[in-house]
């Protein structure tokens, strides 16, 4: 007798799903050891705070520049040769941190031009990330095939600061850089498998309907409002997410509640665990015929939640907000990415990914910047309703439109309601 795999691992059936998933992994737990090794490199040699928002910067503006870039790219040439290419391009340049690490302390005129190169080639891989797995995925496991692997990231986010502090600890950032080098070269090899063994179904999942006009963004965004709803949408929700995370956060447990670095480090993984524990649960449930309206409840659910953090009694009510909050997040993400990919055309899905993370990346200067002024004149729990305000009206009115309320999976531009 056979038995059936679980609903949530059926996905890793197939061969070139379950090499990305584990390239990916293995590529995330290295960022994390990054993410730990920059600052103590760039701090530890009186390199400053200044030195580091520069690198920071350089990283974080070429990124949001190229992510337009690196959509059209997937959509020409595939997603797996530009993920294998920017994977390939990064552990080189982290290998120069890593050389410089070992070779002296941190300068700008060696870590700047390598920020550059990573931030771009971070801007080429994510639309490709998001564009590879329905190519290697029937429809009906898309949404667990999402869950497995933004579940991976969730995982990484989780461990990897433990194994990095361990590392940077014992033996310095030279070699948690290399091990982060490392894990690009392993993503970069997984990657080149799938292309040999997925480019067949992956050229015919591509190909538009003969005598059907191609799909660009320009023609969709004159003819789909659904295309409309989900730019402005995340662009008016992402107004308060990145000033909270980076800024209103770490200020609340630094300043009123008093938490210590490891009562923040604590809140940020309550955040993280939740996170998963969302994420991991969306890949058993059912896939929902209306997800835009079951991800949009979610997420207004989500922003009542941002909304009392602070004001839940100290540290561990906030922590509790913030499992919640992560919970919300992790389920929401799941259903509404898998949603936009069982809209979009395929032969357009990369530019149409590049165009969405524009709109979520290009609010975060502002977003830091309305947090900072927030904090510094209202206090860090204020920003909290503050931004929780824009992700309940953005969602909210995404609801008020027929054709976001209507959609269903699986869909395609056949399924959508005339504008």
């Amino acid at each position: 007798m056979t038995v059936a795999a679980p609903r949530n691992l059926r996905p890793l059936r197939h061969t070139g799903f379950r090499r990305l998933v584990a390239g990916q992994l293995t590529s995330n737990l290295g960022d994390m050891c990054y993410a730990v090794a920059l600052p103590w490199y760039v701090l530890a040699h009186h390199g400053g705070p200044l030195l580091l928002a520069t690198v920071l910067a350089a990283y974080g503006v070429p990124r949001t520049v190229v992510v337009a870039v690196g959509g059209h790219a997937s959509d020409r040439w595939g997603p797996w040769t530009v993920m294998m290419g920017a994977d390939a391009a990064r552990a080189a340049a982290v290998g120069g941190f890593a050389a410089a690490a070992w070779t002296g302390p941190a300068r700008a005129l060696l870590l700047v031009p390598i920020a550059v190169v990573l931030g771009a080639c971070e801007g080429l891989f994510l639309p490709a990330s998001f564009s590879i797995v329905p190519r290697l995925l029937p429809a009906d496991e898309l949404q667990a095939g999402n869950a497995l692997s933004s579940g991976g990231t969730q995982l990484a986010t989780l461990a990897g600061p433990a194994v990095g502090g361990l590392l940077v600890a014992l033996a310095g950032p030279a070699p948690a850089f290399a091990a982060d080098a490392a894990s690009f070269a392993a993503s970069a090899l997984t990657l080149a498998g799938i292309r040999r063994g997925e480019q067949v179904l992956a050229a015919a999942a591509v190909q538009p309907e003969r005598g059907a006009a191609p799909a660009t963004v320009r023609r969709l965004l004159r003819s789909e409002p659904i295309l409309w709803v989900v730019l402005t949408a995340s662009l008016v929700a992402n107004l308060g997410s990145g000033g909270l995370s980076e800024v209103a956060l770490p200020a609340l447990a630094h300043g009123p509640l008093h938490a210590g670095a490891a009562g923040y480090g604590g809140l940020v993984a309550a955040f993280g665990g939740g996170a998963l524990a969302g994420t991991l649960l969306v890949g058993v449930v059912r896939p929902t015929r209306r997800p835009a309206i079951i991800g949009s409840a979610v997420f207004v659910g989500q922003a009542a939640v941002m909304a009392a953090g602070p004001y839940l009694g100290g540290a561990v009510g906030l922590g509790a907000a913030l499992a919640m909050l992560g919970a919300c997040n992790g389920f929401g993400n799941v259903i509404m990415i898998t949603a936009f990919q069982h809209w979009a055309p395929p032969e357009a899905l990369g530019r149409l990914m590049g165009v969405l993370m524009l709109a979520s990346f290009g609010v975060f200067p502002l977003s830091v910047l309305l947090a900072g002024v927030v904090t510094r004149t209202l206090g860090a729990a204020a920003f909290f309703p503050l931004a929780a305000a824009p992700l309940a009206v953005a969602m909210v009115g995404a609801l008020a439109v027929r054709e976001w309320r209507q959609f269903e999976t699986p869909g395609s531009l056949e399924l959508m309601p005339d504008g």
